[in-house]
């Protein structure tokens, strides 16, 4: 009876322990050998490995990467890769120190998602900063910033198709008809004028450009990752749950 007794507390112990460790989501997936579950989970804001850049095979993919937008970071965060291959995603960073602190550097990645929208095409671009930190102690962990940039056709690829850009702006998009760009790319920035948080806006100086990810390109996993993450009060602007709605809170 010692000996059972012994056994039955080791496997208690051994229980405890297996349900002391963290949860992670499990995401199934099917493979060659039928369904198995994967799990993911949040990481280091750069320890997340973005992805190449990777779009449509067709005109969607060309006018993907005509108009991708080059960003002028002001102050704040660069643009960061937000979730990987395998479906983990940044944990993001506190609003504290610099407000660039910790995120000063990065390959980054851009997002893209188009649509036909009423008489037009719209595709949307979208970044992710670790933190929005107008100073130090104020703002939030994460956050989504970009840019919808609509087109009388999705296939052509002149300047004179771009009929407004529309730049993310706490919660809401500034839509003109007046931009700059470079080629055929708008000129975006990023910035906080203090204490309010960060926003984008048009600019006139040239920034820079990260490897391009469509939507559509993204692995299942990835999509659905992006799709479930509480990002707190970032809100993920192209996921099916949000990206309609902002194409029709664009109006110029």
């Amino acid at each position: 009876m010692a000996v059972i007794s012994r056994i039955l507390a080791a496997i208690a112990a051994s229980s405890a322990a297996v349900n002391a460790l963290p949860n992670p989501t499990l995401e199934q997936r099917s493979t060659e050998t039928g369904p198995q579950i994967a799990a993911r989970s949040v990481i280091a804001h750069d320890a997340v490995v973005g992805f190449a850049e990777t779009v449509p095979d067709d005109t969607l993919g060309v006018a993907y990467e005509a108009y991708q937008p080059f960003l002028k970071v002001v102050n704040g965060c660069v643009p960061f890769p937000a979730v990987d291959a395998e479906g983990n995603t940044s944990g993001g960073l506190k609003p504290t120190g610099d407000s660039s602190g910790g995120c000063s550097s990065s390959t980054g990645q851009i997002y893209s998602r188009g649509e036909a929208y009423g008489d037009y095409f719209a595709i949307m671009y979208s970044w992710y900063m670790p933190k929005d930190e107008p100073s130090t102690g104020i703002g939030h962990r994460h956050d989504w910033e970009g840019v919808v940039v609509w087109l009388t056709s999705e296939t052509s690829t002149d300047a004179s198709n771009i009929v407004a850009v529309c730049p993310s702006a706490h919660g809401g998009w500034d839509c003109d008809t007046s931009f700059s760009l470079s080629g055929t790319g708008p000129l975006i920035k990023y910035e906080s004028i203090w204490p309010v948080d960060h926003s984008c806006g048009l600019t006139t100086t040239v920034g820079g450009q990260q490897p391009l990810i469509a939507w559509e390109s993204l692995p299942a996993v990835a999509q659905s990752a992006l799709e479930t993450t509480d990002f707190g009060s970032a809100i993920v602007p192209f996921i099916d749950a949000h990206f309609a709605t902002n194409l029709g809170n664009c109006a110029w």
